[in-house]
């Protein structure tokens, strides 16, 4: 069984900087990708950035430049610190993972989300 627990969002002013966490846990033998995807009302859940295990990373085009992805491997965990938060921005942000986990079998897991709401 992996987890991805979530910390940080909030409510933001537009201009304003958030940055979330996300530490994953449980029967993990190896990670390939860890990363951020958001869902905002009436929206498809749309890719934020991800990191794979090689040093890749890939932004969404609407965040590129504003959010940095960073990865801490010795604690599992997956940063995201957002700058220049603008009101489109606001969506619930859910941690994303593909871990290889004790049964030697790879999966997509996901975090609980959590709202980040940005206002004009």
């Amino acid at each position: 069984q992996v987890r991805l627990a979530q910390s940080g969002g909030g409510l933001v002013q537009a201009g304003g900087s958030l940055r979330l966490s996300c530490a994953a846990s449980g029967d993990i033998r190896s990670i390939n990708a860890m990363g951020w995807y958001r869902q905002a009302p009436g929206k498809q859940r749309e890719l934020v950035a991800v990191g794979t295990s090689d040093g890749s990373t890939n932004y969404g085009d609407s965040v590129k430049g504003r959010f940095s992805i960073s990865r801490d491997s010795a604690k599992n965990t997956v940063y995201l610190q957002m700058i220049s938060l603008k009101p489109e921005d606001t969506a619930v942000y859910y941690c994303y993972a593909r871990c290889m986990s004790g049964g030697y079998s790879w999966g997509d897991y996901w975090g609980q989300g959590t709202q980040v709401t940005v206002s004009s």
